[in-house]
């Protein structure tokens, strides 16, 4: 696998910004997250299928990093991980594809996030991993990091609707993820074992029934993958393209 590493050193003081060469790349981020993903596995995200653990953990990985590379900044960090285990990462899971940093540059030598929030929420899935191994020692770090994202968790994970998220977290983190008995979104979740952890009280009412953010925690997850939204995107642009 050929792995190339950018270079960003001249470019870190003025905000993790692009050369000007790497401005198609710039728009194929954004627009061809679903590239990625067919780069790193050989098929396109809608046909995925996972007979086994290993594959499924592989998709979501390679979700993960598709949504990641779809927004700015360093992958990596992005991603939650450091340059060297994002190397470490797809030599391990992805050997076959063919990676340089036209595609995903891990963009010099950038260390892990080292946000508090993100650290809190890394080490509570590491604490409780169900599984052995790099890939849950990983996913633990992605996960944190893309909790930060604005939107549902699954959807920031470039996953294709909440159940895959559920059946990552029982698989790697299942004595945290088994606590969830009453189906909360998972953000919440988190933060409420969090606030439990350090001994506060999260919640303004004893039962969740009686409580005027119900819907913050319980809520509908549904909606369009964030990939494909995306392929929406571009299918508009060259149908009005063709239009003129």
């Amino acid at each position: 696998m050929a792995i190339a590493i950018v270079d960003i050193s001249q470019s870190a003081a003025a905000g993790l910004q692009p050369p000007p060469h790497d401005r198609a790349f710039e728009d194929d981020k954004r627009n061809h997250g679903r590239g990625i993903y067919r780069l790193l596995t050989g098929v396109d995200p809608d046909d995925a299928a996972f007979d086994d653990d290993a594959s499924f953990d592989r998709h979501v990985i390679a979700s993960v990093l598709a949504v990641s590379a779809m927004e700015h900044g360093a992958l990596a960090e992005r991603a939650g991980l450091s340059t060297v285990e994002l190397i470490a990462l797809l030599a391990q899971l992805f050997p076959a594809a063919s990676i340089d940093s036209s595609w995903l540059p891990v963009n010099g030598v950038s260390a892990a996030p080292d946000d508090d929030e993100i650290a809190m929420l890394r080490d509570l899935l590491a604490a409780q991993r169900s599984t052995d191994g790099d890939v849950s020692r990983w996913l633990a770090a992605m996960v944190a990091r893309r909790a930060m994202e604005p939107n549902h968790l699954w959807e920031d994970l470039g996953l294709r609707e909440r159940s895959e998220l559920s059946r990552l977290l029982l698989r790697h983190f299942a004595p945290l993820a088994s606590r969830n008995t009453r189906n909360m979104r998972w953000k919440r979740f988190f933060y409420r074992m969090l606030c439990e952890d350090d001994g506060f009280v999260m919640c303004t009412t004893p039962v969740c029934t009686q409580c005027n953010d119900f819907q913050l925690c319980f809520g509908e997850e549904s909606g369009e993958s964030r990939m494909a939204e995306r392929r929406r995107e571009v299918a508009l642009q060259e149908a009005a393209g063709a239009a003129m």
